[in-house]
């Protein structure tokens, strides 16, 4: 694909996948997804998938809620992908480059949303006048702010970072290098940690212990340790339903047989 049609392909990308995201959620903006399709762009299938597979580690248990700003890991896992394909640099690299324009984008969607509040009052405005028609066009101002976000960092990547990042690379030692790649390696356990403690580990640790053993020592591809932590899902599901059944009986029998609370109350 030329470079022409891959840069124009890549900057619209993230733009849509956020407007995506937020409405009818076809492609949605998870790192996993939207590097799939920036890395049929690039041509780097393989490279890709490890840097949106890294990215979707490290985005588990991080959540926008209640209007709440979080880095933005479609947004880095795009970058990244781009750099690592037309700067040849590391997988490690690319996460640790890719990770500050996440970061950065928390800064842009804090100001996005102050200026769409103000749109949002102005629509109302508009709406308690009757004026139909403007509410209608100042309303897609905000759906473009949006877009802003992820589009001006894009064609600052775009334009100035290949350039930029293969300059600094050719520079800068190569222990500096190492580190990054070995930071990339570790980034996705902060992930993984968050995602752990908003778990019952505690009451299952037994999975997680089960579910390393099978994986590191017993060398069981991941696919097949999920089948089974599947399976182990599927029964302790079986079990809590047959509980809460009998709870439920004795309830409706007048019989007081509380027992311990959801797998939550740790």
């Amino acid at each position: 694909m030329p470079h022409l049609l891959q840069d124009l392909l890549i900057l619209i990308l993230p733009a849509y996948a956020l407007l995506d995201n937020q409405g009818i959620t076809i492609l949605n903006y998870w790192p996993v997804t939207v590097g799939l399709v920036a890395g049929l762009i690039m041509g780097d299938m393989h490279t890709a998938m490890v840097i949106a597979g890294t990215f979707q580690l490290m985005s588990l248990g991080v959540a926008g809620l209640g209007g709440a700003s979080v880095p933005d890991y479609g947004l880095a896992t795009i970058v990244g992908i781009y750099l690592a394909a037309r700067t040849g640099a590391g997988i490690g690299t690319a996460v640790a480059v890719g990770l500050p324009v996440g970061l950065l984008a928390i800064q842009f969607d804090v100001v996005i949303k102050l200026a769409n509040n103000f749109i949002a009052h102005k629509a109302q405005e508009y709406a308690h006048k009757k004026e139909f028609n403007k509410m209608r066009m100042i309303n897609w101002l905000g759906p473009l702010f949006f877009t802003m976000k992820d589009f001006i960092p894009m064609v600052i990547i775009i334009t100035v970072g290949p350039s930029a990042v293969s300059a600094v690379l050719n520079v800068i030692p190569k222990w500096v290098t190492n580190g990054l790649t070995i930071a990339g390696g570790m980034l996705p356990v902060v992930g993984i940690g968050m995602l752990m403690h908003y778990m019952p580990t505690k009451k299952y640790i037994w999975a997680i212990l089960a579910g390393f053993v099978f994986a590191a020592y017993l060398k069981l591809p991941v696919f097949g340790v999920a089948i089974l932590g599947l399976a182990a899902a599927i029964i302790i599901f079986q079990q809590g339903m047959a509980k809460a059944n009998k709870k439920n009986a004795a309830v409706a029998e007048g019989v007081d047989d509380s027992e311990e609370g959801d797998d939550y109350d740790e």
